[in-house]
């Protein structure tokens, strides 16, 4: 006999993007290539992030912007990908992944929430991290810096991102004890880097010359 339970909604992804305002972005990197450099470094990120988001979950991808969706290349991105745009609310970090989560539950969706700043993850990642909310209440790909850069709910979980000391190798360690306090499934995937500092530019630009070899 069949069941006649619906099969969950496909989720939806939010790509958590900063205003590429030279001085305010890739600040570390900056320091090695300039503002105006890190700036466009930042945007080259951001349409790549998209770029993935989309081959991911054509038609479900959301552009969530800080400090809010009024700079010019929020737009453009918006034209291109064919996306929505949304503005980041909350204190810190944390208070704007959870008030996306909210917000996507309270549209009847599942959502995967990443940054702009991990070239190495990839459609696939994104599928994988959407067909595990299946059995699991969340799911983490942690980063090689003791944070993560992927976080899938099923449905939201403030408590995740209630004091923890974002920008830290502390992170990651800290949300698997949120998760354990809150007894919350937790499925997690392979650990990948992000560009975060003046070394990373050269895998970043690996990545570059092997996708142009395809």
């Amino acid at each position: 006999m069949k069941s006649s339970a619906r099969p969950p909604e496909p989720a939806g992804i939010a790509v958590f993007a900063k205003a590429p305002v030279p001085g305010r972005v890739k600040t570390r990197i900056a320091r090695a290539i300039g503002d105006a450099a890190a700036a466009a470094l930042h945007e080259r990120l951001v349409e790549r992030a998209l770029t993935t988001a989309c081959e991911a979950a054509p038609g479900r991808v959301e552009l969530w912007c800080a400090p809010d969706t009024a700079h010019p290349f929020f737009a453009a991105c918006a034209r291109r990908h064919d996306i929505t745009l949304h503005a980041q609310h909350g204190a810190d970090l944390g208070e704007r992944m959870a008030h996306a989560f909210e917000h996507a539950h309270a549209h009847g969706r599942r959502l995967a929430l990443v940054g702009s700043d991990c070239p190495a993850l990839t459609a696939a990642d994104l599928r994988d991290a959407a067909h595990a909310l299946i059995g699991h209440d969340a799911v983490f790909a942690p980063a090689e810096d003791g944070g993560y850069v992927l976080v899938a709910l099923a449905k939201p979980c403030p408590a995740l991102f209630r004091d923890v000391p974002w920008g830290t190798h502390d992170v990651m360690r800290i949300t698997r004890e949120r998760a354990r306090e809150a007894a919350v499934r937790v499925a997690e995937m392979r650990i990948l880097w992000d560009v975060d500092r003046p070394a990373d530019l050269e895998r970043l630009e690996r990545i570059e010359r092997e996708a142009a070899w395809r």
